[in-house]
């Protein structure tokens, strides 16, 4: 079997747990940052999440080796 590629784009962005779970981190958070968005929602944005169910599949096969 040939080796498979990662994908570049998703290897920045995604990581695997031990356990199995993709992290990744929140998104919405680039412009706009002092004006309209409030303290807490900044602040919530901060810490990254997991993948839900239906997308970790896909970005695991995006990034096989990790």
């Amino acid at each position: 079997m040939p080796k498979i590629k990662t994908h570049s784009g998703a290897k920045k962005r995604v990581s695997v747990t031990k356990t199995g779970k993709v992290k990744l981190n929140s998104a919405n958070r680039r412009h706009d940052i002092k004006g309209c968005k409030s303290t807490k929602r900044k602040r919530h944005l901060r810490k990254a999440f997991m993948a839900g169910s239906t997308t970790a599949p896909t970005l695991k096969r995006l990034v096989p080796y990790k």
